[in-house]
């Protein structure tokens, strides 16, 4: 008979000041029980929003960003 022992695949750490894009819309769509999608984050990258040099997002800055966007829109 086998040990048979039990196997726990470690998943990867997510690091919140550096999440590509998916990882961040999942965590977002997750997190906010609306759908946010890759391309959404994308759009607000376009069109201005904080991306680390090797085009990840720090949810902070990110984040800090939008609210931003939002009073300069009066939302």
């Amino acid at each position: 008979m086998s040990g048979g022992g039990t196997s726990i695949e470690a998943k990867p750490a997510i690091n919140p000041s550096a999440l590509p894009l998916v990882d961040a819309a999942r965590l977002l769509s997750a997190a906010g029980g609306q759908r946010v999608t890759a391309e959404m984050i994308q759009a607000d990258v376009d069109a201005g929003a904080p991306t680390n040099g090797d085009g990840t997002i720090n949810l902070v800055h990110f984040a800090a960003w939008l609210v931003r966007e939002m009073a300069n829109r009066g939302d």
